[in-house]
């Protein structure tokens, strides 16, 4: 309860909805109470017991104190009633008492209804809530946190733990708002007309409250289970709707088709055994309500009989009362059941807003707005966990300068350029902009800075325009199309139906792989940065879009400071210095024609792809 206590922390901003919910729902309990009073008149006016027509009989015995002096109030409420009803015929009497029970009752329901009016929107409000902050969290967090992660367990995260959270915490929050209230008004009623009954029935309810609550314990590590699982299978059906053309090449559907039916039997059976032990709440607590009822009519018959002043109409009175603390009672444990399992899918959402995000701006970062000198590498290192990735890199790479980098997969070249923009934060050493270590600098004036285009261009399902101007904001079309026309792409997005206009598709699956690549080369011609990172621009493309692309990225890179990844060394023996890289180290540096007389590690690589 402590978990779902904090969810509360959303509703401080609604103090004023909430005490009104409060004030509603206390008149709407009161009504139905008050409707419950009128029982025992109707019952005298039906069977003709009346003040003046039945035995004086002694007091009822009350409880003492505030409790007394609510009987008090109860009597002079008898008496006026029972005054009216001698006052009048027994049919008119029965008919004002009927009429005055059926406005209670729409009182009491217009009064509900109007606290569930106001808590709805509070309910929402902290439901959209928690999926920003978890949608926050997850842009913040570094691009390592992703590697490390199952995309299917975080998209499960963010949509079907919070809609379990939903179900089965948030929709039970007008339980423990209301069903307390109702328990504490019903029960003090009773209290008033018999306080020895109720005491009785205080001894049998936590028992079956201890029972109930056992039972809903065990459904929390049972949810977690089949959230975790139901991850699983989402990550199963995303890589096979990314990679349907690979598995029917393959006539690999049938090993997909087994590893995500292994996965939804596992999740069918951990949700029927959920199932089985949620629903069992509710009809235990009503049997447990039975056996108490029983106690209770024994008892209260008893009294009844034995005239000590609780006549039939009032024992008839308590026992409504009785029914109406009942609900309540069952409603609690169902609602505890509920946020068991809802408390699991809250524990994961928590789990990851809990998430350190590594990379964090100083307390008071610098701004820099422009690029004027050198990006400077001094001793830098990386490594993820135990494994190194960079040894001791030093690189200064002047503005207006293009730098290549070139290795063997592995060697750590996207690596080391992702290190520039903090992606990734480095472990060792420090990189500095003219002179400034970028950790000093505010995140975001960094990355304006740098532009990137990267060998799998990615692109959103959106209109071409509004993939170009991705995170640039207030660009004019004119500004656009003149992106477009310098990576050579407005030719081919005017031939299509919709222009501009046209939607890219999922994953800009609309598109051809050059189409899309010039696409994410008119975003960072848009963007204008000082700094331009290419890290395989053309490796994944034909030779025909690979001619238009370079002449396109020729475009970009003019009087700007370039850092370049390829394996087609064609594309990088023009660059003003070429560095050479091998299991995260620099081993070679110079230009084209100095490396290749050195006769190592360049030159080989060089031979290699003239041999192919």
């Amino acid at each position: 309860m402590k978990k779902v206590s904090r969810l509360f922390k959303y509703l401080a901003d609604y103090k004023g909805k909430i005490a009104l919910y409060f004030g509603a729902n206390l008149l709407g309990i009161l009504f139905g109470l008050l409707t419950m009073l009128m029982i025992s008149p109707v019952l005298n006016v039906l069977f003709g017991v009346t003040p003046d027509q039945s035995a004086p009989t002694p007091k009822i015995d009350t409880a003492p104190g505030v409790i007394g002096k609510i009987g008090a109030l109860k009597e002079q409420f008898s008496a006026f009633i029972n005054d009216f009803v001698i006052q009048q015929d027994k049919l008119t009497a029965l008919a004002y008492v009927c009429i005055a029970v059926v406005a209670l009752t729409v009182l009491k329901n217009l009064f509900l209804y109007i606290a569930l009016y106001i808590l709805n929107p509070l309910r929402n409000a902290v439901l959209r809530r928690l999926r920003n902050e978890l949608f926050d969290k997850t842009l913040s967090l570094p691009i390592g946190f992703f590697t490390e992660e199952r995309k299917g367990d975080l998209i499960s995260r963010m949509t079907n733990d919070i809609s379990e959270v939903e179900l089965s915490i948030m929709s039970v929050l007008e339980v423990f708002f209301r069903e307390p209230l109702s328990i504490i008004i019903y029960i003090t009623a009773m209290i008033v007309i018999n306080y020895q009954l109720t005491l009785i029935m205080f001894i049998f309810l936590p028992i079956a409250g201890l029972i109930i609550g056992r039972i809903g314990k065990s459904l929390r590590k049972s949810s977690n289970l089949a959230q975790e699982q139901l991850g699983s299978m989402m990550e199963v059906i995303d890589e096979s709707l990314v990679g349907m053309r690979v598995l029917k090449a393959f006539n690999a559907e049938t090993h997909q088709r087994l590893r995500f039916m292994k996965l939804n039997n596992l999740l069918f059976r951990t949700r029927n055994y959920i199932a089985a032990r949620r629903e069992l709440a509710s009809p235990l607590s009503e049997t447990m309500g039975i056996v108490v009822a029983s106690v209770i009519l024994w008892l209260g018959g008893k009294m009844v009989f034995a005239n000590e002043g609780f006549t039939g109409p009032m024992f008839i009175t308590y026992i409504g009362m009785f029914w109406m603390v009942i609900a309540p009672f069952k409603n609690l444990s169902s609602a505890f059941s509920n946020v068991q399992k809802g408390t699991a899918a809250l524990d994961r959402i928590e789990e990851l807003l809990a998430v350190d995000n590594t990379i964090k701006e100083v307390d008071n970062p610098k701004t820099i707005a422009d690029f004027n000198n050198n990006i400077t590498f001094r001793n830098v290192q990386f490594s993820y966990g135990t494994k190194s990735i960079l040894e001791n890199i030093d690189l200064t790479v002047k503005k207006g300068k293009t730098v290549a980098l070139v290795g063997a997969s592995g060697a750590g070249k996207s690596t080391m350029v992702d290190l520039i923009p903090r992606f990734h934060d480095v472990t060792g050493g420090e990189i500095l902009i003219d002179g400034i270590n970028i950790k000093d600098c505010k995140i975001d004036d960094l990355r304006r800075l740098i532009g990137v285009v990267s060998q799998d261009p990615i692109l959103f399902n959106d209109t071409l325009y509004n993939n170009i101007t991705l995170g640039t904001g207030g660009a004019t079309k004119e500004r656009v199309i003149e992106a477009a026309r310098i990576a050579h792409a407005d030719d081919f997005i005017r031939q299509k139906a919709e222009g501009y206009e046209t939607t890219a598709g999922d994953r800009g699956a609309r598109l051809s792989g050059g189409e899309r690549q010039r696409i994410t080369i008119a975003r960072a011609v848009l963007k204008n940065p000082p700094i331009l990172i290419l890290d395989e621009a053309t490796s994944s493309l034909d030779t025909q879009s690979e001619r238009i692309v370079q002449e396109a990225i020729n475009k970009l890179m003019e009087n700007r400071t370039c850092i370049v990844i390829a394996h087609r060394l064609s594309t990088v023996k023009h660059a003003d210095e070429i560095i050479v890289m091998e299991k995260g180290k620099i081993m070679e540096r110079g230009t084209h024609s100095s490396l290749l007389e050195k006769d190592g590690i360049y030159k080989r690589l060089v031979e290699m792809q003239q041999v192919k």
